[in-house]
């Protein structure tokens, strides 16, 4: 089970939780094929391929492109805005579903660490919202834990009606 530190400096106690919850969502997504990734609950079009490869376009967008300036990877080239992740996921395989989204979390790592170098999460980010603010490297943590823990119950019911796995933390290595 991954864990934020108990008494971890302000840095380390976002990242510990952003990676609690980046570690429970990648645990509802293991060991399906295609049809457990593309499965749906109820009414909804969700799916686990579909959140996979959001939260992929989410964390590219919030820390390569917002926190850094940089441009979005290449893997993005094909994006169209308007709910193309979620619409275009069916087309991807499960591999390569989980290969954009753990690149997405490795690009996002290296960027956090590089800012986390160049000062603490006070900092501001490279992007400017339409009416000129400009976020703290701390608010982009908060909006990215924020996003993924409403993601991880969407996750938790979409898995449960696949093939009945429930929990709250994936098991102990």
């Amino acid at each position: 089970m991954v864990e934020p530190p108990i008494a971890g400096t302000e840095a380390e106690t976002w990242l510990g939780s952003l990676d609690r919850q980046r570690a429970t969502f990648a645990w509802k997504c293991s060991g399906l094929d295609a049809a457990g990734l593309n499965a749906t609950v109820g009414a909804s079009t969700m799916t686990l391929g579909g959140l996979l490869k959001h939260l992929a376009l989410v964390e590219d967008q919030y820390f390569t492109v917002r926190l850094r300036g940089g441009d979005y990877p290449a893997v993005w080239e094909s994006y169209d805005g308007d709910g193309w992740e979620w619409r275009s996921a069916a087309d991807d395989s499960p591999e390569d579903l989980r290969a954009l989204w753990e690149g997405a979390v490795a690009r996002s790592r290296e960027a956090v660490a590089a800012a986390l170098a160049e000062g603490g999460v006070d900092q501001l980010t490279k992007w400017k919202s339409d009416s000129g603010a400009q976020p703290s490297l701390r608010r982009v943590l908060a909006d990215l834990v924020e996003e993924y823990a409403r993601h991880v119950g969407h996750a938790d019911l979409i898995r449960e009606g696949v093939d009945g796995l429930v929990g709250e933390d994936p098991p102990s290595p």
